[in-house]
């Protein structure tokens, strides 16, 4: 099994450095692809087929597709798959049985998202996604200005950290680790967001990676501890993805660490969809994904203009076609070419904003807490997807949950005591929690909600 996906991963590299310098177009493959994915979904998709039912047989165009929608898919989702041995409870059963990174029956990979939009969703991967996405991370790891740092990581060990949420079956976690296991790799970690601070760079440090990867808040927050002398190690090269990442924290997570950074756009439903490039920006990989940038009646918005939403197809994965589906995320296409040279579309995405907190502690120091761990502890004790934490003062913290008397109180009651025990676990034990009256609130600006937010100032 192993050697087939190597040999998946080595043609599909060839075919996107081909793609890349001046081979087949991105738009003709895409097109191509994009006609046997329809093709496919509706012959084996009972809700494609369904939803497909009054258009031509022939694709004409992707605008004449209807858009479709995490909620909608998720109810649907035993008709949504194209294997019929796959349903839903199946998966949920897994999850909670096997270990982030096994496979299913059928050899595929399964993941969960964390449901920041509303609605949680599970994803399954077949084979052949999980090569793309391999390759197209290859792909970038491989360009010109990543080879001096290719070579540091060969002479520094090779080894390998990832920080993350590590208790669940999350993309980023179960991507690291089936990898792991598929290329037989000793010398590659994983390290729970969910410690405390000093803990994690304890560990760290005496795991002296070679290759660090993580979110763009967390990167940023151990950048600050090298900076200040507490993180001694010296990875070679970088990787962030799953939340926004401003020029300005790119340069300081670069300048601490002394190291390059690939960043890097995805999502639960396409594990791989943009990768930075020499000159900082996001380049689609337009010859496996299709991102729509639209407003809110999903009409295209132009180049240079932020999206309201954006629609994605992944052209990768057959098991469970993503097609047209409202990604949710803000999106706009550059209308210029980049300076880099890389023929992809060079994209700006704003993302997952959300706030790093700064709590006092009963000592007078301040503790930071990446939002991604603290959203993850209200998450999995209450079983609700959309909420918002708010810091009011240096030490206190209050919830925000939709409106709805019972369902407020029966989801405080969940999450009180987790949120209690992780804010102790860091050593603010004195901070206050509250259940805020008010529902969460969107921001004027965007229209988009974050999910926790920092004290101004």
């Amino acid at each position: 099994m192993a050697s087939v996906d190597v040999w998946s991963r080595c043609a599909n590299l060839v075919q996107l450095w081909w793609t890349r310098h001046g081979g087949v177009p991105a738009a003709d493959l895409a097109a191509h692809r994009l006609a046997s994915l329809v093709r496919f979904a509706r012959e084996r998709s009972p809700y494609y087929r369904r939803l497909y039912a009054g258009l031509p047989r022939e694709l004409v165009a992707l605008t004449a597709l209807p858009v479709t929608h995490k909620t909608a898919l998720m109810e649907h989702f035993d008709d949504w798959v194209t294997d019929r041995r796959i349903t839903r409870a199946a998966v949920e059963r897994f999850m909670e049985t096997r270990q982030p990174g096994e496979r299913l029956p059928g050899n595929y990979v399964a993941w969960q998202s964390s449901g920041s939009s509303g609605t949680p969703g599970l994803f399954v991967q077949d084979r052949h996604a999980l090569a793309v996405y391999d390759a197209l991370v290859a792909q970038q790891f491989g360009e010109s200005w990543w080879g001096p740092a290719a070579a540091a990581l060969a002479a520094a060990g090779g080894r390998a950290a990832l920080v993350a949420p590590t208790h669940g079956h999350f993309a980023s976690v179960v991507s690291w680790e089936q990898s792991r296991r598929a290329q037989g790799v000793q010398r590659a970690r994983s390290f729970s967001v969910m410690e405390p601070l000093p803990r994690l760079v304890a560990a760290l440090q005496e795991w002296r990676p070679a290759f660090l990867a993580s979110y763009p808040s967390v990167l940023a927050l151990l950048a600050n501890e090298r900076l200040a002398g507490r993180l001694r190690i010296r990875p070679a090269a970088l990787w962030s993805g799953g939340e926004f990442l401003a020029p300005n924290v790119r340069e300081h997570i670069e300048h601490a660490f002394e190291a390059p950074l690939l960043n890097e756009y995805g999502a639960s439903e396409c594990l791989s969809i943009a990768g930075s490039c020499s000159a900082g920006a996001l380049h689609l990989h337009a010859d496996w994904s299709l991102l729509e940038p639209v407003d809110a009646q999903y009409r295209p918005v132009a180049p240079g203009r932020m999206s309201h939403t954006v629609l994605l197809t992944n052209l990768a994965n057959w098991v469970q076609p993503i097609i047209r589906y409202d990604l949710g995320d803000r999106v706009a296409v550059a209308a210029r070419a980049c300076p880099c040279g890389n023929p992809m579309p060079a994209i700006f995405v704003e993302g997952r904003t959300d706030d790093t907190l700064h709590m006092r502690s009963r000592r007078g120091e301040l503790v930071p807490l990446p939002p991604l761990a603290i959203a993850t502890v209200v998450e999995d004790a209450a079983h609700v997807h959309r909420f918002q934490l708010v810091q009011t003062a240096p030490d206190a913290l209050v919830l925000r949950l939709p409106a709805g008397a019972a369902a407020r109180a029966g989801t405080w009651k969940l999450a009180l005591p987790a949120m209690r025990a992780y804010l102790d676990g860091q050593g603010l034990a004195n901070v206050r929690v509250a259940l805020d009256r008010l529902s969460p609130r969107v921001d004027a600006a965007s229209g988009k909600m974050r999910t926790v937010v920092a004290l101004p100032g």
